[in-house]
């Protein structure tokens, strides 16, 4: 018991000196005496995305419980981690399974990040949890907040910042190669071909089926409010339904905009602006544009970011860019444009960037490298391997909640703008609108009784 104690309160605080990373730089590994024993990590959702997490959790942890409302992925899973215990309700888990684990990875849908992730952290859980961080803007710095003062180590999953090319792109961006950025877009493919949102659903279903056995359709609304159950919103489609999900902003903004959030230091908007098509009480707009106005931050010149997402009139909103010089808009991707030229990204992760004019820069050399590299060719283990390695002592991880959590307060501030159909100023200190109530009303939403935080 002793032994096992002295565990515990080594991985509880190792790191917690070097928590609040956030622009990558060198740094100096903080060393433990036994970096090596391994972590006992929980994991909240194991199917979908879910699968890969556990996977990884279980290469570099020791994997002891699992977490699932549905019985059937649950049980696919116990088949693989024979040796984990099995929950539905996650806050069973880490009530029974306080003393036994050290960490925590949260892969269930967006409205229940907050509430998996805080209970956690207040129990000293080091915490992995997917993008976006949050379900509300509220919640993200409820989530900063509670990293801090709990000293945990954290980590969100946009896998894509573990990429050694991402880590190259943001030295890239700090080298001034194109000059001061003032103007960043960014468009995504979203919701196509991914879930369904209005035009084609802007109601909730009229029938209501019977709740399969293997769902704990409870456990699935959780904090959100109570609804019948419907194969529409589980076990993939929650994603476009408001009080479920975030929308294709949610969804990949923290992939797509994380580059140029992260090389440009930008924090938090002053000013969020959008238009979108028709909104109504339960689904994400059939598109959206959302503008977002960053202030100046010490030399770096003000940024507007405009994002893309969706399809009117049966064609998709996509930006009009003149500076791509000919070249083929990817099916995602962004656009950096500074003064003496562009950098383009054409995909979701940042990992490729093509400077423009070309012809400009075919003699250009790279800025040598000052960011750590992890190596390897997958993002998602090199991301929790990260995670792990500092939870061990190892060096801090990009995606902290200080860093991650502002990507995702910044990034969330757009579904306030399309769904209050109100432009508004953002006091980022305070965390407040301060000049739209109907905008103001969307910063948070009400935890359903026995899920507050």
């Amino acid at each position: 018991m002793a032994r096992s104690m002295r565990r515990r309160d080594f991985l509880k605080t190792s790191g917690a000196a070097i928590g609040g990373y956030w622009v990558a730089g060198h740094t100096t590994p903080v060393m433990s005496q036994s970096p090596n024993e391994k972590v006992n990590v929980a994991c909240i959702g194991v199917g979908g995305k879910g699968r890969t997490d556990s996977r990884d959790a279980a290469k570099y942890g020791n994997l002891v419980a699992i977490c699932d409302i549905d019985s059937v992925r649950l049980d696919e899973s116990a088949v693989k981690y024979p040796k984990a215990r099995k929950f539905f309700d996650y806050r069973k888990l880490l009530d029974d399974m306080e003393k036994e684990i050290d960490a925590v990875v949260v892969s269930a849908p967006d409205h229940h990040h907050c509430a998996a992730g805080v209970r956690a952290m207040r129990m000293g859980k080091h915490l992995y949890c997917q993008k976006p961080l949050t379900h509300t803007v509220a919640e993200a710095r409820l989530m900063r907040e509670t990293a801090r003062e709990h000293k945990v180590i954290t980590q969100m999953g946009n896998q894509g910042t573990a990429a050694d090319g991402f880590r190259a792109g943001v030295e890239l961006i700090q080298s001034g190669a194109v000059g001061p950025i003032r103007e960043v877009v960014v468009w995504t493919n979203r919701p196509f071909k991914y879930w369904k949102q209005a035009p084609d659903i802007v109601a909730r279903p009229a029938d209501m089926p019977a709740v399969p056995p293997h769902v704990h359709w409870d456990l699935f609304v959780g904090p959100a409010p109570m609804r019948p159950y419907h194969p529409a919103y589980h076990p993939h489609d929650w994603r476009g339904w408001w009080d479920f999900g975030t929308g294709s902003l949610g969804d990949m903004a923290c992939h797509t905009s994380n580059l140029a959030f992260m090389g440009l230091k930008l924090g938090l908007p002053t000013h969020v602006s959008a238009v979108s098509g028709e909104i109504n009480s339960e689904t994400y707009p059939a598109w959206a544009t959302i503008t977002y106005e960053f202030p100046q931050r010490g030399e770096l010149p003000p940024v507007k970011l405009t994002w893309y997402e969706g399809a009117k009139d049966g064609q998709r909103n996509l930006p009009q860019l003149s500076q791509l010089s000919g070249a083929t808009l990817a099916d995602s991707g962004m656009l950096l444009i500074g003064e003496k030229g562009a950098i383009y990204t054409p995909d979701d992760y940042g990992s490729d960037q093509i400077l423009l004019p070309e012809e400009k820069y075919r003699e250009f050399h790279r800025p040598d490298p000052t960011i750590n590299r992890l190596g390897g060719d997958d993002r998602d283990d090199a991301h929790k391997r990260e995670w792990i390695q500092a939870i061990q002592g190892g060096p801090p991880t990009m995606s902290n909640f200080d860093y991650a959590a502002t990507l995702t307060e910044a990034m969330l501030l757009g579904n306030v703008a399309v769904r209050s159909g109100q432009a508004f100023d953002y006091d980022g200190e305070h965390g407040k609108i301060t000049n739209s109530p109907q905008a103001s009303a969307l910063l948070d939403a009400p935890h359903r009784a026995g899920w507050e935080v």
